[in-house]
């Protein structure tokens, strides 16, 4: 894990009255170790497999801190339970998502952000963040749905 990452973590729970214990500081580092998509399900068995501890609810409370904190993002799947992906130190991307197999596909399109921003110019809107998802399928996938 980054010193970077829990520096920021660290003083974002400290405003909160919180701290960062050793439960938190296990699921960071496991979730800046892991450079795709993820849920709290494979992110609790990884834990798990290096013989630290860390309950699910520690894992999906310590999640949704990291979500305030702006350190991961939700990527929303087919399969209609949470997956996440950090984000800090990472370029902004959107995803395709293959609604027959749930493969997620980074994408960033300079075409597509240019847009955004005008967009948001003309209706006077000062956007901070966004996220875009089109669901379809991927190559594989679609040669079997066409049949």
């Amino acid at each position: 894990m980054k010193q970077m990452e829990e520096k920021i973590f660290r003083e974002f729970l400290e405003k909160k009255g919180c701290k960062l214990t050793k439960e938190r500081a296990a699921i960071l580092s496991e979730v800046f170790s892991n450079h795709g998509h993820f849920d709290p399900e494979d992110l609790f068995l990884k834990i798990r497999k290096k013989e630290r501890k860390a309950s699910r609810a520690s894992i999906y409370r310590t999640l949704q801190l990291l979500l305030e904190c702006g350190l991961v993002e939700q990527v929303e799947r087919v399969d209609k339970h949470a997956h996440y992906e950090h984000t800090f130190g990472h370029k902004h991307h959107d995803h395709l998502i293959c609604l027959r197999c749930g493969k997620v596909m980074q994408l960033f399109s300079e075409k597509l952000e240019k847009l955004q921003k005008q967009l948001c110019k003309k209706e006077n809107f000062r956007c901070v963040s966004h996220t875009l998802e089109m669901r379809g399928y991927c190559e594989k996938c679609g040669s079997k749905v066409r049949k």
